[in-house]
């Protein structure tokens, strides 16, 4: 015979069965190449100086931009053409700019193979459009030659002038050469040690390393796979290379259910943007900040327990927001009252210190 105090505890077990899921935080399937890459197989970043020729009236004043000028009678001596310091001087180069270049050398870069390059003005030129870069060295950190770039430069914006009015649409000081450099030297990149290869998770996070450990060593075998840190795990992998290659890829696309990353809030205080992901919260707190005041009243951790949050500016105007105590109403109500970025960045900062922001803020 069930009581009333029986269905009681029935029905409670039953709605607490149900709003389990809801409570525990979601696990996402992901592939291991996602959330890990293989430690020492990375990218390396290349510079180099180098000259854009074929502007139309557009390049560096060489009146405030002396490099310019040198760079070019360098470039001439080289040439066999010997100019005096008098002749340098009087070199008018309206069509020519000094500019940097970066690019990327990807893992397993062999040489022959193109890259591409973003160029860059250093100097005062109005617009790179049109313009043909020179052949130039890109060095890395270590000063060795990895490649060599040219070709024609590609501006993706455009821009007039007449008088004293001007009209620019996207940025015209920079642009990029699709495959303009070629690879001339190799970086080694071996991949693993002693039989091991090592994984590295782009987050330290305990848990998602032991779930990834898990997920090869049941799909390859156990003992296959073991972890050495929160953030480092060993894989024991194949000696010889074709084999090695195709066991990678065989983890590489092993799917994992980690769990969702902790609460943050990132800031961008230059363009006022916030984003944060489903797991923030905040408690029940009040914030003052020069004209404007914040209120959340009525915030529990329960679930069914709905927030009352108002926003006060100059004690004239009153913004009620929608219950349920998360910082997303309470950006959106300082947004609606003009709080600047700056506004914003103090009141977060506040909330964090004093424990109310459930989350991890990062300002970037």
């Amino acid at each position: 015979m069930i009581t009333k105090s029986g269905k009681w505890y029935r029905r409670a077990a039953i709605v607490a069965a149900c709003l389990l899921p809801l409570c525990s935080p979601p696990a996402m399937a992901e592939r291991i190449k996602d959330v890990a890459a293989v430690q020492g197989v990375r990218n390396n970043q290349l510079i180099g100086y180098g000259i854009v020729v074929g502007l139309d009236n557009t390049g560096d004043q060489t009146t405030q931009t002396p490099f310019t000028t040198q760079a070019i009678g360098n470039m001439l001596s080289q040439m066999g053409i010997n100019l005096t310091q008098d002749q340098a001087q009087k070199l008018q180069l309206k069509n020519v700019a000094a500019v940097m270049l970066t690019a990327v050398l990807p893992p397993f870069a062999r040489p022959g193979q193109p890259i591409d390059v973003t160029v860059s003005s250093m100097g005062n030129a109005k617009s790179l459009r049109g313009g043909t870069l020179l052949m130039t060295q890109l060095k890395g950190a270590d000063g060795q030659v990895y490649a060599v770039a040219q070709g024609n430069v590609l501006v993706g914006g455009v821009g007039a002038t007449s008088g004293n009015s001007k009209v620019t649409v996207n940025h015209l000081s920079a642009g990029r050469i699709p495959g303009g450099a070629t690879v001339e030297r190799s970086v080694p990149t071996p991949v693993g040690q002693g039989g091991y290869v090592y994984y590295e998770m782009a987050e330290t996070d305990f848990g998602n390393v032991q779930t990834v450990v898990e997920a090869i060593n049941r799909a390859m075998g156990q003992g296959t796979a073991q972890a050495i840190d929160g953030r480092r795990l060993a894989v024991r992998a194949p000696d010889e290379a074709n084999a090695r290659v195709a066991f990678l890829g065989r983890i590489d696309n092993l799917e994992v259910k980690r769990q969702a990353s902790t609460a943050k809030v990132v800031i961008n205080p230059r363009t006022g943007s916030v984003v944060m992901n489903q797991r923030v919260s905040i408690e029940a707190c009040t914030v003052a900040h020069g004209s404007l005041s914040v209120v959340v009243e009525g915030a529990q951790p329960q679930i069914g327990q709905p927030a009352d949050i108002q926003v006060k500016q100059d004690g004239s105007s009153l913004i009620n927001v929608k219950a349920g105590a998360n910082l997303a109403d309470v950006v959106k109500a300082l947004n609606a009252l003009g709080a600047n970025p700056l506004d914003l960045l103090a009141i977060l900062q506040a909330m964090k210190s004093a424990g109310a922001l459930r989350a991890d803020l990062e300002v970037i």
